[in-house]
């Protein structure tokens, strides 16, 4: 089953806040529109976080 969830945060590649629509496929990420996965501030992000669940 897919579900779609709308994360909020800074994003530090944009030095801006900001909303991404991840898509869920039976409870895993299958699709976030931000650059998760190939990021350079991957590490340091509270988006990418959330999406690690260490929230």
């Amino acid at each position: 089953m897919e579900e779609e969830r709308i994360l909020t945060g800074y994003c530090r590649q944009l030095d801006a806040s900001r909303m991404v629509e991840i898509l869920l496929e039976d409870g895993k990420l299958k699709e976030a529109d931000c650059a998760y996965g190939s990021c350079i501030y991957e590490s340091v992000c509270p988006i990418a976080a959330q999406l690690r669940g260490e929230d």
